[in-house]
Parts: structure tokens; sequence; C-alpha cells
């Protein structure tokens, strides 16, 4: 654009200014409006795929095919289980033969109870438990007195103790020493069992037997008693 010769200095500088500030405001829009149209060209190709996609028919799945026969399933092999671990139980002695001898009664006795709760699988009831029992009587009284009790259930049919209660009592009754505990508490109020010229040892064994057989179980009387 060409000014008139008589125009200022100022003036032109001005325009010019303007002219050139007009044509880089023109550029960048130019540059403006193409970014926008390649933006929104990029835009409208994607919306394009998406309609094509949304219009377009979904695929055909084929069925799966199911057979006529299924193919026969052998049944599971049985899991052998590891034998089991018994207890073993150590090997019990007998009782001893018992003759009747009050002062062996009870030895026999706690040994035959012993065996008894050790073993109870071995009996199914009372009766197996004393007859086992019987089995030791073979002389002497002990012996007598297991023949009366076959012959009278010979004579009745019924064998006359059914219980290891009723055994356990007629026992105790037949064969422990008489008057046991009386003897025993006397023995105690005497000077008989002074330790005299017996050892320690030998004096505190037969101290614990008296007083297990008066069934002291004051431990001030056991102080008492203690000489």
């Amino acid at each position: 654009m060409s000014l008139p010769v008589d125009t200022p200095p100022a003036v032109a500088d001005a325009l010019g200014y303007l002219q050139h500030h007009l044509q880089e405001l023109t550029k960048c829009q130019n540059a403006s409006e193409h970014t926008i149209n390649a933006t929104l060209a990029g835009l409208m190709a994607q919306l394009q795929q998406l309609t094509q996609l949304m219009t377009a028919p979904a695929p055909t799945v084929a069925p799966f095919p199911i057979p006529t026969s299924l193919p026969p399933v052998s049944p599971p092999s049985p899991i052998l289980s590891a034998p089991s671990k018994q207890r073993t139980r150590p090997k019990l002695p007998s009782p001893p033969d018992f003759s009747g001898e009050r002062s062996s009664s009870r030895a026999f006795f706690n040994s035959c109870t012993l065996y008894l709760h050790l073993a109870p699988e071995q009996f199914s009831c009372d009766e197996e438990k004393i007859l086992w029992t019987l089995a030791f009587f073979k002389d002497g009284r002990a012996a007598k007195w297991s023949e009366n009790l076959f012959h009278q259930e010979a004579d009745t049919g019924i064998f006359p103790i059914q219980s290891w209660a009723h055994f356990e009592q007629q026992f105790r009754s037949q064969f422990f020493p008489v008057n046991v505990e009386a003897d025993t508490i006397n023995a105690l109020e005497g000077s008989s069992y002074y330790q005299g010229y017996r050892t320690v040892d030998d004096y505190l064994d037969t101290f614990l037997t008296l007083v297990s057989d008066a069934r002291y179980t004051n431990p001030r009387t056991l102080v008492v008693k203690f000489r």
C-alpha cells in the first residue's frame, strides 16, 4: 500500500507496523484454520468407522458339535490306605498260684487286679474275670473254696458269685488277714515296732507298712508314732 509523499515519517512507521502485524495475524488464522480442518477430518473418519462397525451384521458362530455317544469312563483306582499301626502292649505276667495263705492274699489279689486293669479287652464280663482268677486257686484252702463254688453252681444251676465286686468282698472275708487294722493299731500303740537294732531303712519299711494297714493319714499322728 503506497502512502502520499508528504506523509509524516511517524505515521508512515505506524502504518507499516500495523500492516506487518495484520499480515502475521492473517498467517496465524490460516494456520489455525488448516489445523482445525485437519482435526475435523480425522474425527469425521473415526465417526464413519464407528458407524460402519455398528451397522455391520454380527458374525455367525458355528455351534459346537455335540457327540452322540460319550467315551466310557474307567472307574477310579482304589486308594490303598496305609496299614494302621497297632499299639503294642507289653507282655503281662500271670498272677502266681494261690493256696489260700492269708499272708500272701493281698499280693495275689493285687496282681490279679493289675492284670485286669491292663488287659480289659481280654474279658467281656465279670464272670470271665472271676473264672480266670479261680484258675489260680490250685491247692490248700483256696482250692477247697473254689471247689465249693462250683458245687453250688452244680446244685442250683447258677454260679453263686455274679459280679466282680461281690467276688472281691468274698475274697477279702475268706483270705485277707483277720482284724489286720486292729492288730496294726495295737502294734503302733505298743513298743514292739521300735527301731531297736534295726537299720533306719528296715525300720522305715516296717513303719510304713503298719501305717498303711492301720489307715493312719493324719500327718500329726504319723509324727507322733514315728519313734
